[in-house]
Order: C-alpha cells, then sequence, then structure tokens
C-alpha cells in the first residue's frame, strides 16, 4: 500500500496541497472548510513562490488545483504528476478542458450533443468557416474563460470587422480562429457540478446578454437534476477524462448541448442558491483522490482523435 493510501486509511490527516495564486470566494471557502476539519491539514501552495523540480514536490499527498492561470497550472500539475503527487483535477483531463478544441474533440468522439465548430487560421478561411456555419456565429479564443475575447458575428460586414481587429493582435491565442454556431437558447444556461461522473447538482445562470457566466453578473436560480440532464452531464465528464467537474449546458429545441466542461470549477454564484457544500465536497474528492495509485510520468492522453 502507497503512503498516500496508508495516510488516509489509517485515520491520520492527510496534507492537502491547495494551488493557487489568487485568493477568490472560492478558495477562501475551500479553505475554510480544510481547515475546519480533522482528517485534513492543509497546505497552501502559492505558485508564485512556488520552486518545483522534475521528480520531485511538496511534501502533500494530493493537491488541488485552484491557479488562475492556465499555464502555471499545466507546468506545476505534470511535475506532481512525474513527481507520483494526485491531483485534482489530473493533467490530461485539465489539459482538454483548458482547451476548447480539445473539448469539442472529446465530446463529439463520445457522441455527446454539442455546438458545430470550425477551427481557422487566416481572416479569409475563417470568414469561410463562418458562412459555411451560417450566420450568427460565435468566434471564441481556443483557450479562454469568464466569457472574455468572444464575439457574436451576425453578418458578413460584422465578420470582417473582428477578423479584421484580431488580425492584428499578436496573442498566440489569437491566430487559431475557432469558430462555434450560434445556440439560440433563453436568456440562462446551466452549470452542472460532476463528481467521480455523478452529477449532484445544477444551477441556471440567467443574464439579459447573451453571455450568460457568472463573471458577467448572471443570476443564479436552482436547476433540478432531471434523468436527462444527469444523463448528458455523466456522458460530458466521462468524455474529458472525469473528476470533479462543471459542465456548462445550452437549452435547445433538440434537448441539451453541452458547450464546456470546467475542470477548476468556480462556484461563487451557484453557492448561493444550491443546497450542497461544493468546498467539502471537493475536499472529500481529494481524499478519495489521494487513495489512488500514483500516476506515471507525463501521464496518459485521453483520447480525443477518434
Amino acid at each position: 500500500m502507497s503512503p498516500m493510501a496508508s495516510s488516509v486509511m489509517d485515520g491520520r490527516p492527510i496534507r492537502l496541497g491547495v494551488l493557487y495564486s489568487r485568493l477568490r470566494p472560492e478558495e477562501k471557502w475551500i479553505f475554510q472548510a480544510a481547515e475546519r476539519r480533522a482528517d485534513v491539514e492543509l497546505v497552501p501552495l502559492d505558485s508564485r513562490k512556488l520552486v518545483l523540480s522534475p521528480g520531485c514536490g511538496p511534501e502533500v499527498e494530493v493537491v488541488l488545483d485552484r491557479e488562475v492561470s492556465q499555464s502555471r497550472a499545466s507546468a506545476t500539475l505534470r511535475l506532481l504528476a512525474g513527481a507520483g503527487i494526485p491531483t485534482v483535477n489530473a493533467p490530461e483531463v485539465v489539459r482538454v478542458c483548458d482547451d476548447k478544441l480539445r473539448t469539442s474533440q472529446a465530446l463529439r468522439a463520445a457522441g455527446v450533443p454539442t455546438p458545430e465548430v470550425r477551427l481557422a487560421f487566416t481572416p479569409q478561411s475563417a470568414l469561410q468557416a463562418i458562412e459555411e456555419l451560417g450566420y450568427p456565429v460565435v468566434l471564441k479564443p481556443v483557450d479562454g474563460s469568464w466569457g472574455r475575447l468572444m464575439a457574436r458575428v451576425s453578418d458578413r460586414a460584422t465578420a470582417e470587422a473582428v477578423l479584421e481587429h484580431k488580425a492584428h493582435l499578436r496573442a498566440d491565442s489569437h491566430r487559431a480562429l475557432y469558430v462555434q454556431a450560434y445556440v439560440d437558447k433563453p436568456e440562462r444556461d446551466i452549470r452542472a457540478y460532476v463528481f467521480d461522473d455523478e452529477p449532484i447538482a445544477a444551477a441556471y445562470r440567467t443574464a439579459g446578454d447573451w453571455r450568460t457566466n457568472a463573471a458577467r453578473g448572471a443570476v443564479p436560480h436552482p436547476c433540478e437534476l432531471t434523468p436527462e440532464l444527469s444523463a448528458i452531464c455523466q456522458r460530458a465528464a466521462e468524455a474529458v477524462g472525469g473528476g470533479a467537474l462543471a459542465v456548462d449546458l445550452m437549452e435547445t429545441p433538440d434537448g441539451f448541448t453541452v458547450h464546456e466542461v470546467n475542470s477548476a470549477m468556480e462556484f461563487k454564484g451557484s453557492a448561493r442558491v444550491l443546497d450542497v457544500d461544493l468546498p467539502s465536497m471537493l475536499i472529500d474528492y481529494c481524499r478519495r483522490r489521494a487513495t489512488q495509485t500514483p500516476m506515471t510520468p507525463w501521464e496518459r492522453e485521453v483520447p480525443i482523435d477518434a
């Protein structure tokens, strides 16, 4: 039995590392929940102060990723995996969820309903992709969150203007043009929380804007976890590799469609309307993760090209 498993099995507290750089409400709630528990010893891991090397890691038995920087999180989680330290979520899951194209591939390969997408690399090919899908469409960066740098494009003149603007931006994230079919949904979407592929709660996010991100002021309301909603959330979580995840869905006349899966769930808005303790559930999941067999260096890849 590994030291990680024996620490949990013999009843001693596990050393729970929490990787972060910014203390948002979620991180504060997680810290508070951990500090109230006798079965957890909290070890804050501020990425701004970490110094890591391959094959070595902090003296913890599991690490919860709450880092807002995708590049920092990706590098740190891979090094931790190489040192045999379980992480929530696993590096290959984070890699898929942080990349909208990989997420789209994984969902489609698993047969999960998801909006049609196109990828292009020049304004000319992007315009062709947009007109293949038909107006309106949504232009997104391949990596990004909180509804930033997204544009709803309703006609050719707008498309040409947006694409010209993107052509002059220097960031690499604007070189790949991710074009998604616009879903004519109610003024809301759904965020569901899934642990070990089991949906446990969901909330509507309602906004007057077409972007229904909580970070943009969307108002949360409770959402019933119907059998249909639970089933598609479970399939979406399995498609990206499983873990502690937030699945974002939209309602269409043909049923639900999944447009995003989040590996480092944000729940500041939902927490106000849900009757589940998400910080404690995350800690419980980390304890379960600590009992699993340590991963081999550099991880397996999620098969997304099937």
